[in-house]
């Protein structure tokens, strides 16, 4: 018997029994859709935090203090930067182009008798030109603010909506740790970054923040959050890092450990890249289970069904059919289900994947590899699992096949 007539007889043996067959394929389409569809949205949230840590600004760098190891430790953010040490960056270090301190903390902010909880970020007027954020209306901080600690304030979107709604907030004054300041700026949408708004932020002096709102808790002097660096290109980012951490070292009078932490915007997008590929290979192997599921299923209905065609493989038997067409059979049914479950979880995967794209941020994209890894795997399963109910129908007696039927 030929492959095409075993194709037509396991065909028209499984469209007989239409629910059977379809509630067989359901672990198939669950496994290959589920794969398809966390393989996708792995990739869609990887390139998402690489395109979220580009939009922070060109050749960018960060410097945080404390080391992963003390930050792993403690609950307290240790205070081993100053402005001082940005102030010996931007004058010392001839691989950067400019050099922003930031000194922030949660506070409320009272707009005619409203408040609402804000991030204030206490910061100088390079901000917008090494973390590519420009101002939308009115100006940001100038110099002679840093230098005088004016009460001025610059306004996130999401931030100025709240307080002033529709209003142009340009003049508006806010109150911040009952001290009152003119908003004299509103920063252009900039979007989230790894889930936290960054359009929900005051952006004041950095002197003012630390004479007046938060106060000075270091004996060096301004403590700092962390220290945003713009090099002057990508190619001077290693020489950048290289004297950052020498100069800081000196500073600080560093024999061993260093008490900082300097970050490249590429060092970042590798940890980002690892954590997620990690997560998608975890996501895609759970979603895997369920082909594992699917071919198990595949073997009880076929081994089922051997069960129930005992007479029908005892009078091919009988009339000339040789072992090698009834395993053929078998396996040939227990293939169609797996692929056709395949090909369906496929589809249903696709667009799953195109849902997510459109309902959330992550850029998903259709893998070509992942489709083809699920439908070969769906596909070899069926085979696996098809070969000892295929044996078992093939090896059956004839006479004791009849017999017992």
């Amino acid at each position: 018997m030929d492959i095409l007539e075993s194709v037509k007889m396991a065909s028209a043996t499984l469209v007989a029994n239409r629910l059977r067959s379809s509630l067989t394929m359901l672990g198939m389409i669950i496994g290959n859709a589920s794969v398809i569809a966390m393989i996708a949205v792995g990739q869609g949230a990887q390139k998402y935090a690489s395109g979220q840590f580009e939009s922070l600004g060109p050749n960018i760098l960060f410097i945080v203090p404390g080391t992963d190891k003390a930050r792993r430790q403690t609950f307290e953010v240790p205070k081993t930067l100053v402005w001082a040490d940005a102030k010996a960056i931007k004058e010392a270090v001839s691989a950067v182009q400019s050099v922003v301190p930031q000194l922030q903390n949660q506070l409320t902010t009272i707009y005619q008798g409203a408040n609402t909880n804000a991030l204030v970020m206490g910061t100088t007027e390079d901000y917008p030109i090494v973390r590519n954020h420009d101002v939308a209306k009115g100006r940001f901080l100038s110099p002679q603010d840093i230098q005088r600690g004016n009460l001025v304030a610059v306004l996130g979107t999401d931030l100025a909506e709240r307080l002033v709604g529709s209003e142009n907030p340009i003049g508006k004054r806010i109150r911040i740790k009952n001290l009152n300041f003119e908003v004299v700026g509103l920063m252009e949408e900039k979007g989230s970054f790894l889930g936290s708004s960054q359009d929900d932020v005051i952006f004041i002096p950095i002197s003012t923040m630390a004479n007046r709102v938060v106060g000075s808790t270091s004996p060096f002097g301004t403590e700092l959050t962390f220290i945003s660096v713009s090099a002057k290109d990508e190619a001077s980012i290693p020489a950048a890092e290289f004297q950052i951490r020498n100069l800081l070292r000196i500073r600080h009078k560093i024999i061993d450990e260093d008490d900082f932490t300097v970050r490249t915007q590429k060092q970042a997008l590798e940890i980002i890249g690892n954590i997620s590929g990690a997560l998608t290979i975890m996501l895609a192997a759970i979603a895997s289970i369920s082909l594992l599921v699917g071919g198990i299923g595949i073997m009880n209905i076929m081994l089922v069904s051997v069960t129930e065609r005992i007479q029908e493989i005892g009078l091919r038997k009988a009339i000339g059919a040789s072992q090698s067409d009834i395993l053929v059979q078998f396996m040939i049914e227990a293939i169609i289900l797996s692929a056709v479950g395949g090909m369906i979880g496929t589809f249903v995967g696709v667009g799953g994947t195109v849902m997510v794209g459109s309902l959330t941020p992550l850029e998903t994209g259709i893998s070509v590899p992942a489709v083809m890894l699920a439908v070969g795997v769906s596909g070899g399963i069926g085979l696996f699992f098809g070969v000892v109910p295929a044996r078992r129908a093939a090896q059956l007696d004839p006479i004791v096949a009849l017999r017992s039927a």
